[in-house]
């Protein structure tokens, strides 16, 4: 006979037991939290390696070059007297394999030539320079004498270089001294009248403090105006310079012996027009250069 089953339990398996939720939480193992593990460190981003530092100062002028040698290329192509790129680099070659070779008085090598201007704008910019600074601080520091010297500043310093050079020719009776003389007074006026500019415009305040103090003209110069007029002093001597070899160039072309305008005059006569051209480069990248020397300068002792 079958044992009778006991509904009691059965429902009782059946029923869904409840828990309150304070007992259950109680009981229920605390849910895992997997533990945060520390992230590996993710490569840092490069640094994007930015173009624009040398795209301007290398490519530009690069392409520009490109474009003058195309365009020379490109006129020259049919030929006629005006040589092409590619003979005046031959032309160039040949030229400075030997730059200071000798063969006579009138016959020296472009060397030679590049040196004897050189020393003649070093001798007529440095005494420009002697008188110039010191003259545009006097005409800076005192008014009256501005007035004075003003006007005559003004009617002599448009006169082209080549007028004074008969002048130099008259007083010195030989050309060398009469090149010297002409870079002088061509390039004495852009010292003169930045260096009075950069005086005018120092603070008045400064110079009351030196009032105060009691300095003297020579300490107020070298300790007060000297150091705020630096850099118009700079700017004049940089315009100076270019104007000295500028200068040069056609003074040589008239005196004769050695010089960079001489050595092109002479090139002219003999139609030889390759040198003429490498003549204008030379002339040229001297010129830069000596500017890039004096903005190193300037660099050197500004405080900007």
């Amino acid at each position: 006979m079958p044992s009778a089953s006991r509904p009691e339990e059965g429902a009782m398996l059946a029923t869904p037991l409840t828990v309150p939720p304070s007992e259950a939480a109680a009981a229920s193992p605390p849910p895992v939290v997997a533990a945060a593990r520390p992230l590996a460190p993710s490569a840092a981003p490069r640094p994007r390696r930015s173009l624009r530092p040398w795209l301007l100062p290398v490519l530009a002028p690069t392409i520009g070059m490109a474009l003058l040698v195309g365009l020379w290329t490109l006129l020259t192509q049919k030929g006629g007297a005006f040589p092409t790129p590619a003979a005046t680099w031959g032309a160039a070659l040949q030229l400075f394999a030997d730059p200071f070779y000798v063969k006579g008085p009138n016959d020296q090598g472009i060397g030679w030539n590049i040196l004897a201007s050189l020393q003649r704008v070093g001798i007529g910019f440095g005494l420009a320079a002697l008188v110039g600074i010191p003259l545009g601080f006097a005409l800076g520091r005192f008014a009256f004498l501005a007035q004075m010297l003003g006007p005559l500043i003004s009617l002599l310093r448009p006169v082209s270089p080549l007028a004074w050079l008969p002048i130099g020719l008259l007083a010195f009776k030989s050309a060398d001294p009469a090149a010297i003389w002409t870079i002088f007074i061509c390039s004495i006026w852009p010292m003169i009248l930045n260096t009075a500019q950069g005086v005018q415009r120092v603070p008045q305040d400064y110079l009351n403090v030196a009032r105060v103090l009691n300095l003297s003209e020579w300490k107020l110069i070298t300790r007060i105006l000297f150091p705020a007029v630096l850099p118009y002093l700079l700017t004049g001597v940089r315009l100076s310079v270019g104007t000295a070899w500028l200068v040069i160039v056609a003074a040589e072309m008239l005196t004769g012996g050695a010089g960079i305008g001489f050595w092109l005059w002479d090139e002219w006569n003999n139609l030889n027009v390759a040198h003429i051209l490498i003549a204008i480069f030379v002339i040229g990248l001297v010129g830069l250069l000596l500017e890039q020397l004096l903005m190193a300068v300037g660099r050197r002792f500004s405080h900007d």
